[in-house]
């Protein structure tokens, strides 16, 4: 129900390294800031639904870093890492994302906590090293996964 009223927006334009993700929550940036930054938070929702995630380091702070694993009982893991640069309160996170299954292949993502007034817009600009790491990401099911994700930060901020 969340997802039909404020569906994920994912663009991809074709021939650029860009991904950009924008999704609008019934809460105030304060909460959705929260979310991305408090591991307990994160734990109930970044990833897809059939994946769990361990977090093994959560520094949501300029100049600090994470590192996290997506899996499935024994049967897969996947392993992510990335540097946060800039955490300025409900208003913009700026890190690196690595998926160390593609190693050598970093990310940078901006994400911007837009006030709308007791709702919030959120709105990432992911730029990828090169257009073929960007489309490798996107066939990987990515876009899938971050459609999952926000559908769940949504339920957990309705909460």
């Amino acid at each position: 129900m969340t997802a039909t009223r404020n569906p994920t927006e994912i663009t991809a334009p074709p021939g650029t390294p860009f991904l950009d993700v924008v999704r609008e929550f019934e809460a105030p940036p304060a909460r959705v800031f929260a979310a991305h930054t408090d591991p307990a938070l994160v734990e109930q929702w970044l990833g897809p639904c059939d994946l769990q995630i361990r977090i093994e380091r959560w520094d949501a702070q300029s100049g600090g870093g994470y590192q996290f694993v997506h899996h499935r009982g024994a049967d897969f893991e996947a392993h992510f890492r990335g540097v946060y640069h800039t955490v300025r309160p409900s208003e913009l996170i700026v890190q690196t994302f690595e998926f160390l299954g593609a190693p050598d292949s970093v990310c940078i993502e901006t994400l911007y906590l837009d006030d709308l007034g007791g709702r919030t817009r959120l709105r990432q600009h992911s730029v990828f090293q090169t257009v073929e790491a960007r489309d490798a990401a996107v066939e990987s099911g990515m876009n899938a996964g971050i459609t999952e994700s926000m559908d769940r930060l949504a339920e957990l901020l309705a909460g």
